[in-house]
């Protein structure tokens, strides 16, 4: 299965609490909330799409528990997205959780470079993370993401976690497809390829 990561920032690389107040207020954040206010059709399609070529999911233990507070109550089997989170396989890494109740659920506690090669063999298309701030730094830091989903949007809050660290993998991408939400919101879908390249515009006259 191919690693793809949906996630979520600001113009200023913010990935903090983007769905609610109460998300992740841990450092004094007051911004939770970010992205609900874009949320237009254009959005919910696009999001659709994504979850339709899910075969597993790999989530951190946060962004874990905020879904098994909501989508096992809303198990319409009309909504795609419902359907995929409550019925595939979800994987957890988590070095506190002790149990994992939702359906298809296993923490994952050993090493993680390991536990997502494993995950990675199996057969099927996609092994998506979504949210899991933290994680997806970890996982962009072995180098194991074959696809990331970077969905920006247009407000810059100053204050929260960033995606990318300061000593981040050094890694090349291409872009596999690019559009716009009526709502502002700059999609971006890369696929990873290989290491940076580097060049000199001196050179070039």
């Amino acid at each position: 299965m191919k690693l793809t990561v949906t996630t979520f920032v600001t113009l200023d690389g913010v990935y903090q609490a983007p769905g609610g107040p109460s998300e992740d207020p841990s450092g004094g954040f007051t911004h939770g909330g970010w992205s609900a206010p874009f949320g237009d059709e254009d959005f919910g399609r696009f999001m659709v799409g994504v979850f339709e070529d899910a075969d597993a999911f790999l989530l951190g233990r946060r962004t874990y528990e905020i879904f098994n507070s909501y989508w096992p109550h809303h198990d319409d089997p009309a909504d795609p997205i419902a359907t995929k989170l409550n019925t595939l396989p979800k994987y957890v890494v988590s070095g506190s959780l002790s149990s994992a109740e939702w359906t298809n659920s296993r923490i994952l506690g050993g090493d993680l470079a390991k536990e997502v090669a494993a995950l990675k063999e199996q057969e099927g298309r996609e092994l998506q993370v979504h949210g899991s701030g933290a994680l997806v730094r970890s996982l962009l830091a072995l180098g194991v993401v074959d696809t990331l989903h970077l969905l920006q949007f247009p407000v810059i809050l100053g204050t929260g976690k960033r995606l990318f660290p300061e000593d981040a993998l050094p890694t090349r991408f291409r872009l596999a497809g690019s559009r716009t939400t009526a709502a502002g919101v700059a999609i971006h879908s890369y696929e990873r390829d290989g290491d940076p390249e580097y060049g000199d515009y001196a050179d070039e006259g």
